[in-house]
C-alpha cells in the first residue's frame, strides 16, 4: 500500500504533467491564430501556473535564454576603461545612476528608488555593486548582479537594466570626469556637503557636484526628515527645470574641473530618503517604487539553491524531499540597543512570548486561507545571545547554522542567505521599523500570497493589541 506521501507525491507529478500539456496545447493554439506572448511573459505565466499547483517553495526560474533588454541593446560593446567610450550617443540613449552610504537593506531601497526613477524619466539605471558597510570595510564589494537576477529583472520589466561592470572595465585605473546633483545638501541641515560614498572611488569617477535646489525636499523646513519626492528629482533629469536650476558647481577633488550634471549620464549622489506621497512608504501597498521595480528583483538561481541546503539542514529534511511550508521570522535586536532611548532592553524588545502570538496569527490566518495548519517556523535573527537561542529552541523552532558560512561562502552569506530565507516563508514575522523585516514582509506577500506581520517594539508592552 502506498503512503500518504506517496500518494501525494504522485498526484503532484500527475498534476505537473497536465498542467505541462495545457501550456504546450495553448503554445501551439497562439501560434496557430497568430498570437504571440512576450518571451518573458510565456516563461513567468507558465512558471507561475506550474508552481500553483504544486510548492510554494519550487526554486526560482532559471536565467530567462532570451535577454533582449541586455547589455547589446543599450552599450557598444564590452566595458571599457571609460564609461563614456562604451555609452551609445545622447540622443540616442540616456542614462542615470546613483551610489550607496548605508546597510545593506537601506541599500537595496536605494537601487529600487534608482531603477524606478529610471522607469519614469526614461533613462537607462547603471547600477554600482553592494559595499560592505554592515560587516567592515575589509570585505570586497559584492556585484549587485551576484545578488539579484538581472537578466530576469530586466525581462520582467520590459525594460533595460546595467551594472557598472556591463559599462566599464573592473581594472580599469582611468579616471573619468563628471558632473552630478546633490541632493543631501537640500533635504538635510547639518552636513554642507555631498553624501559620501565610497562607490565613485570603486568606479574611478571624480565628480564634480552642484547643490540641488531646496524647494526638492518632501517637508520644507522640517529639520528631522530627508525625504525628497521622487519627480522633483524627475524633473531635474529634464532640460527646462534642469537649466533653471544650475548653480555654480563644486570643484572636483582630483582634477579640480567644475562640471553641471551629466545629461548623459544622470547621477544623484543618494537615493535612499526617496519616496512618492509621503516618508518611509517602502512598507505600504501602494508603493511605486516597490511596485514597479522592487517585487522584480528576485534572488539569483545561486543563492536560491544556497537557501535550500540551509533550510533543508535547520528543518532536518533530506536533500531528496520536499521542502515543507514554514514560516519564516526575522528578529531584529542586536543592532537596536540604541533606539531604546533608556528603556532597559528586556523591556524595549519585545519577547519570545509575543513573537509566538504572531506567529500564531500568521498561521491561522495560512489555516483559514488554505485548510493546512503549517508548523514549522524558521527564525533568523543577528542576536548573539545563546540563552536566548535556547529559548527560540524550547519553542520548538528551527534556525539556519551559520557557523561555517563566512569560511565556505564569504562574510557577504549570512545576511545574503538569511534574506532569501526570510522571503521563502509561507507566511512572515518580522521586527517592525526594520528594513530587512520590511522588505522581506513585501516579498512574502506579492512572490507567494502569504500573510505578514511586524512585531512591534520599544517599550513594555509596545505590542499589545
Amino acid at each position: 500500500m502506498q503512503t500518504p506521501r506517496a500518494l501525494l507525491s504522485r498526484r503532484r507529478v500527475l498534476l505537473l504533467a497536465c498542467a505541462a500539456l495545457v501550456l504546450v496545447s495553448l503554445a501551439c493554439l497562439a501560434t496557430l491564430v497568430g498570437y504571440t506572448l512576450h518571451p518573458s511573459t510565456q516563461i513567468s505565466e507558465g512558471y507561475e501556473f506550474l508552481r500553483s499547483q504544486i510548492s510554494p517553495h519550487v526554486p526560482a526560474p532559471p536565467h530567462v535564454v532570451s535577454d533582449p533588454f541586455g547589455p547589446s541593446s543599450t552599450l557598444k560593446g564590452p566595458p571599457t576603461s571609460s564609461f563614456r567610450d562604451n555609452l551609445l550617443p545622447h540622443k540616442q540613449v540616456k542614462y542615470i545612476t546613483s551610489w550607496l552610504s548605508a546597510g545593506w537593506t537601506n541599500d537595496v531601497y536605494t537601487y529600487i528608488n534608482l531603477i524606478y526613477l529610471g522607469l519614469i524619466t526614461d533613462r537607462v539605471p547603471i547600477i554600482p555593486m553592494f559595499i560592505p558597510s554592515h560587516i567592515g570595510g575589509h570585505v570586497p564589494p559584492i556585484p549587485f548582479g551576484e545578488v539579484f537576477d538581472v537578466p530576469r529583472l530586466r525581462n520582467e520589466l520590459g525594460k533595460p537594466v546595467l551594472e557598472w561592470r556591463d559599462v566599464k572595465d573592473v581594472n580599469s585605473t582611468f579616471v573619468d570626469d563628471i558632473g552630478c546633483w546633490n541632493v543631501w545638501e537640500a533635504v538635510q541641515y547639518r552636513e554642507a556637503y555631498p553624501r559620501r560614498s565610497r562607490i565613485p572611488g570603486d568606479l574611478g569617477l571624480d565628480i564634480s557636484y552642484t547643490r540641488a535646489p531646496d524647494w526638492i525636499k518632501m517637508i520644507p523646513g522640517y529639520e528631522h526628515d530627508q525625504h525628497v519626492a521622487f519627480w522633483s528629482l524627475a524633473t531635474l533629469a529634464f532640460p527646462s527645470t534642469r537649466a533653471a536650476s544650475l548653480v555654480p558647481p563644486l570643484p572636483s577633488p582630483q582634477h579640480n574641473v567644475s562640471l553641471a550634471p551629466d545629461e548623459h549620464l544622470l547621477c544623484y549622489d543618494y537615493l535612499y530618503y526617496v519616496s512618492a506621497h509621503k516618508p518611509f512608504e517602502m512598507e505600504h501597498d501602494y508603493s511605486p517604487a516597490w511596485r514597479y521595480a522592487g517585487k522584480f528583483l528576485h534572488w539569483t538561481p545561486r543563492l536560491e539553491e544556497l537557501a535550500d541546503i540551509y533550510i533543508r539542514r535547520a528543518l532536518g529534511v533530506e536533500d531528496n524531499e520536499e521542502i515543507p511550508p514554514f514560516i519564516s521570522i526575522h528578529v531584529r535586536r542586536y543592532d537596536f540597543e540604541v533606539w531604546c532611548g533608556g528603556v532597559p532592553v528586556q523591556e524595549c524588545f519585545a519577547p519570545l512570548s509575543v513573537i509566538a502570538r504572531r506567529v500564531g496569527e500568521v498561521q491561522d490566518e495560512l489555516r483559514e486561507r488554505t485548510g493546512v495548519t503549517v508548523s514549522h517556523v524558521l527564525v533568523t535573527s543577528d542576536e548573539k545571545d545563546a540563552a536566548w537561542w535556547l529559548e527560540v529552541t524550547k519553542l520548538g523552532w528551527f534556525a539556519p547554522d551559520h557557523t561555517d558560512t563566512k569560511e565556505t561562502y564569504g562574510e557577504w552569506y549570512p545576511v545574503l542567505i538569511d534574506a532569501v530565507i526570510q522571503s521563502r516563508g509561507t507566511g512572515f514575522v518580522g521586527t517592525d521599523r526594520s528594513t530587512m523585516s520590511i522588505i522581506a514582509a513585501r516579498r512574502v506577500e506579492d512572490w507567494l500570497d502569504g500573510p505578514t506581520r511586524l512585531v512591534r517594539w520599544g517599550t513594555p508592552n509596545a505590542d499589545d493589541h
